[in-house]
């Protein structure tokens, strides 16, 4: 909870809102428009910081169909440090925002050399403890390898929060192992959070999940998604951060652009949560 607390200001309910980076070169949705992405990721970091958000988190998600990670090109290696670093050199003269990034699927190596490279704060990372079938493939565990390379890089301030049973997958091999097992595992394992998600992006994780967890676990608890306005109340006891992406785009549609009414009425909300 330490490493948490250093880059984190709030023990409860940091809001980390989510850019999803438009597809990159050598995607099948590219179209071409690489500056114009880079400038996207800019504005869309400028509204978060104008409505206070805790944190930022960058995600390859418009790269539709994923590859694993041992499939991914030195192309979208070398993009999301491009975007990463002009995220962070336009917030740097206003705020130190923590920034994280992830890069799918399972591209946790590939995020840590980005988040070296451009100083961010910590990654998202898949597969870290016990094995799954993904939409795009099995899923291997990573905790001890990615572990070593974050040593090997000499990134250990960098901040490693992993999924548990992950949306988008099928988690049968797995159906004998509870969540507080797989918990538990992660934990041993050193993560530096757990996050517990819905079925798919945008369902909301069961509060149930963060009530059988809590003080059971000592890792910060991250709700990855379906967090919205009307049931944040239902998360904002339990949990340490709250990733938010489709909720604040417009329709509540992932693919679409911000709403900066969504994101001040949540904001605003999530403020008066606080004092209570």
């Amino acid at each position: 909870m330490q490493r948490f607390s250093r880059i984190f200001k709030n023990s409860q309910c940091n809001i980390i809102g989510m850019i999803h980076v438009d597809a990159l070169p050598g995607t099948p949705l590219y179209k071409g428009n690489w500056l114009e992405t880079i400038e996207k990721a800019k504005h869309e970091a400028s509204i978060y910081q104008k409505y206070e958000l805790d944190s930022i988190l960058l995600e390859n998600m418009h790269d539709i169909p994923y590859v694993q990670h041992q499939h991914l090109g030195p192309e979208t290696v070398a993009c999301m440090a491009r975007i990463s670093q002009e995220v962070r050199s336009a917030l740097t003269s206003r705020s130190k925002i923590p920034l994280g990034v992830q890069i799918l699927a399972c591209g946790n190596r590939q995020a840590l050399a980005v988040a070296k490279a451009c100083q961010l704060d910590y990654i998202r990372a898949e597969g870290f403890v016990f094995g799954h079938v993904a939409d795009e493939g099995y899923t291997d565990a990573c905790a001890g390898e990615i572990l070593r390379y974050r040593q090997q890089i000499d990134a250990s301030d960098i901040l490693i929060f992993t999924d548990l049973k992950k949306k988008h997958s099928s988690h049968a091999i797995t159906q004998d192992v509870s969540l507080l097992e797989t918990a538990k595992a992660a934990e041993f394992f050193l993560t530096d959070g757990i996050v517990i998600t819905g079925n798919s992006t945008g369902d909301a994780a069961k509060p149930q999940d963060f009530k059988d967890l809590i003080n059971k676990v000592k890792v910060p608890l991250l709700v990855g998604s379906g967090v919205t306005k009307d049931n944040i109340d239902n998360y904002s006891k339990f949990i340490n951060a709250a990733i938010i992406g489709s909720h604040f785009k417009k329709q509540g549609l992932w693919s679409n652009d911000l709403c900066e009414k969504t994101i001040e009425e949540f904001m605003s909300k999530v403020r008066h949560i606080r004092k209570w």
